[in-house]
């Protein structure tokens, strides 16, 4: 049964299924270490709701959130739940203690404040050892080491750290961020360490400590697609033709007239732009999925449609109110994102709340 009273002109299928086995799949990779889900900006705009409670049916019982409005939420959705907060307790330390939230300190001040209103509830120390972004650098370490009431005030519950270049598996700042995490770490107190995003989790053990915090690479992003991982497909961006035309030699297609047809060309309007998410630079080097083939797009990408030269297709391949995939199912996000001039991460996050989105519910557990 139709879950929607019309035909969208554009849905985003969330494939639950392929998600949980990700995570389980990301466990096995990291093991021994534990797996903690990142699920920041709705789930790197995949729904926090239906993601979390997927990732917290499959095992899943720690996450990190940005902001303390993201920890309430998911508090409200999985009660039982760690949630670790990365911009820290944003100046509500007793809402934060209220509601069981873990904040991520990034400044000695942020925890003088902690230890001052929260005693030893339990937080996380994020040291800056080269991504010259948030957290503690050595001389932060070293006033807070020195601020003896401090260092005996704090729930330490996590020591973290944050790779640069993780992407890059052979660039030398991430054996340089290795030494100076276990160098400051040396100077606190016994904790679970935490080192490795999607890409750490996926190099050597020693980046990953003691807990690996994937994000992209559970939604089915390959941090190395050359790589053989495992990993599932997650996400499809799916979107009706709404109509096919031809035109002749030397016509224009969409704003600017930007593509010019060198004969006669069939065309096909499909209900998606970059209202929905779709990167207006994919206008003219993109591609879609259509009838087991690859299409390219031509054109540029409007606000609501993208146009595809379909003239490849055998005639009667593609009708009016046919699906083709303008992400996933043949058309790889990394590709997609490459083409566009971007990363994966910018392409999940940027997709459009307008979008009715369809779940794969994971099949029950046992």
């Amino acid at each position: 049964m139709n879950e929607f009273p019309y035909a969208p002109p554009a849905v985003l299928h969330v494939d639950l299924e392929a998600l949980a086995d990700n995570f389980r799949t990301l466990g096995r990779i990291a093991a021994p270490a534990g797996v903690a889900a990142v699920v920041k900006a709705n789930a790197y705009g995949l729904g926090v709701g239906p993601v979390a409670g997927c990732l917290a049916a499959a095992g899943c019982d720690t996450f990190f959130v940005t902001s303390m409005a993201e920890g309430l939420e998911l508090r409200a959705l999985l009660p039982a739940v760690r949630v670790y907060v990365l911009e820290g307790a944003a100046g509500a330390v007793e809402g934060c203690v209220a509601a069981r939230l873990i904040p991520v300190l990034n400044t000695v001040a942020e925890v003088a404040e902690w230890v001052g209103a929260a005693g030893r509830a339990p937080a996380a120390l994020q040291l800056d050892t080269g991504m010259m972004r948030a957290g503690l650098d050595a001389a932060d370490v070293e006033a807070l080491v020195a601020a003896d009431r401090l260092m005996r005030g704090l729930g330490l519950a996590l020591v973290m750290t944050h790779l640069a270049c993780a992407e890059e598996p052979g660039h030398p700042l991430n054996r340089l961020q290795l030494q100076r995490f276990a160098a400051l770490r040396a100077r606190l107190p016994e904790a679970p360490t935490s080192i490795g995003n999607s890409a750490g989790t996926l190099l050597d053990g020693e980046f990953r400590g003691d807990l690996v915090r994937p994000g992209l690479a559970l939604y089915g992003g390959r941090p190395f697609p050359d790589r053989p991982d495992g990993l599932r497909e997650v996400v499809r961006l799916e979107a009706r033709v709404l109509q096919i035309r031809t035109v002749a030699p030397g016509a224009t297609v969409g704003y600017g007239a930007s593509w010019r047809a060198d004969g006669p060309c069939r065309i096909a309007t499909v209900g998606a732009g970059y209202a929905d998410g779709y990167p207006r630079a994919l206008g003219n080097c993109g591609f879609a999925f259509a009838s087991g083939r690859r299409v390219p797009v031509v054109g540029r990408v409007s606000m609501d449609l993208t146009t595809l030269d379909v003239t490849g297709l055998p005639d009667g391949a593609l009708a009016v109110g046919d699906g083709v995939d303008l992400l996933g199912g043949g058309v790889p996000l990394e590709a997609a994102a490459e083409l566009a001039g971007t990363i994966g991460y910018e392409i999940l996050t940027r997709l459009s709340s307008r979008l009715p989105r369809r779940y794969r519910e994971a099949p029950a557990a046992g």
